[in-house]
């Protein structure tokens, strides 16, 4: 009967005992790296409400623009013995008959009376009340009415009426949202200034607390390269996780605000925000441009870190230099 041969190495088929496991040169994390992270998701959520304002306000100066060829209102004050509902009817037929006039929409008296919630409250009875009647007139592309021949039929040929463009108004509104979208774009340089500063010296801060890693891996004759190598990775990552959590912070919020204004459709407050702001949504392209800061800050922050440890590292061997 043969016996069966013992392996050689019979220590080959049990797991290694006391094998030090693998670990990073850069701690994983500190207190130093924490607040780093804090600080830039703070910094980044701020950049990207500003990118996300600026857009929101230039989306609605494009329709405010876009308002001056397509609408207009005519107005129809009530006066003694005037059939106000009679009169709505025939000022709207009136107008249709003009050239580059699409449609004509008369506003009830219930959508009047919302329209001035926010000057004069609610909870008031206006049926009494010499309330004007608005008539909403839709202009076509082609740009070919006439507005002084439709304001002067108007005037004449519908009591009390007067027909209004909103060319003045409107201009106004573009001029202050111009302004505004200046304003904006100089406070969202400003916050990407402070931003990169807050990163660049934030950063510096983080490092000095491995700053003997540093100096340790250099003595014991570790290439430049591979010591900045060590540090990219752990901060690119840091700063990536702060960016994300501000920028998508950011977005969470205009999402907030969407909903709000969906919920409360049809109130004073949510209809004039609407009228400002359209609907708080952010388009692809603010999406975009949000996810582009946070690329930008999580490659500032590796930079910044690799310019320190580089310029900690010269400052080394002018030292050693000094001393020999």
């Amino acid at each position: 009967m043969t016996e069966l041969s013992s392996p050689q190495n019979p220590t080959r088929f049990w797991p290694k005992e006391n094998t030090p496991a693998q670990t990073s040169i850069v701690p994983a994390s500190d207190v130093a790296g924490q607040a780093l992270v804090v600080v830039i998701a703070i910094m980044t959520f701020l950049a990207s409400l500003a990118i996300g304002g600026v857009d929101l306000i230039a989306y609605s100066a494009h329709n405010w623009e876009s308002q001056i060829s397509r609408e207009a209102t005519i107005q129809v004050r009530p006066t003694d013995g005037l059939d106000i509902e009679k009169t709505l009817n025939y000022a709207v037929e009136l107008v249709k008959g003009f050239q580059g006039v699409k449609s004509a929409k008369i506003i009830d008296r219930t959508q009047t009376e919302r329209l001035l919630e926010p000057w004069i409250g609610t909870g008031l009875e206006l049926k009494e009340l010499p309330i004007p009647r608005l008539i909403v007139v839709t202009l076509d592309d082609t740009n070919t009415a006439d507005f002084g021949m439709i304001s002067d039929a108007i005037a004449t040929q519908v009591p009390g009426g007067s027909f209004d463009d909103h060319r003045n108004a409107i201009n106004r509104l573009v001029t202050m949202a111009h302004a505004t979208i200046i304003i904006g774009l100089v406070i969202l340089a400003l916050v990407i200034s402070a931003l990169t500063l807050t990163i660049i010296f934030a950063t510096r801060s983080a490092l000095s607390a491995n700053q003997h890693i540093v100096e340790v891996l250099h003595f014991i004759g570790a290439e430049s390269g591979f010591i900045a190598r060590q540090f990219d990775f752990h901060f690119f990552k840091t700063g990536f996780k702060g960016a994300l959590l501000g920028g998508v912070a950011s977005i969470v919020v205009f999402l907030a605000f969407s909903l709000w204004t969906r919920f409360t459709a049809g109130t004073a407050g949510s209809d004039q925000a609407s009228a400002l702001f359209g609907r708080f949504s952010l388009g692809l392209a603010s999406d975009i441009k949000i996810f582009i800061l946070i690329g930008f800050v999580a490659l500032l922050t590796m930079i910044t870190s690799r310019l320190t440890i580089l310029s900690q590292l010269k400052s080394i061997d002018r030292r050693e230099s000094d001393l020999f």
